[in-house]
């Protein structure tokens, strides 16, 4: 499990995870899968970092290496 800052980020732009799981088209369990650390596909990561407003470039700042 790698540590990522999705969660930190979530909660700073005041989002829930059922909202960011709908922005994202996703499962609300998939954001929380997300949150403890586990790992999840590219695709899922492409969805996320676009719901939340971020580029693709953006992708270490919120899922580390």
């Amino acid at each position: 499990m790698s540590k990522n800052s999705l969660k930190k980020i979530r909660e700073s732009l005041m989002m829930s995870k059922s909202e960011l799981a709908r922005e994202a088209n996703v499962s609300p369990i998939t954001i929380a899968r997300i949150e403890k650390g586990m790992k999840c596909r590219m695709e899922t990561k492409r969805k996320i970092l676009l719901a939340l407003g971020f580029g693709l470039s953006d992708k270490k700042k919120i899922f580390g290496s």
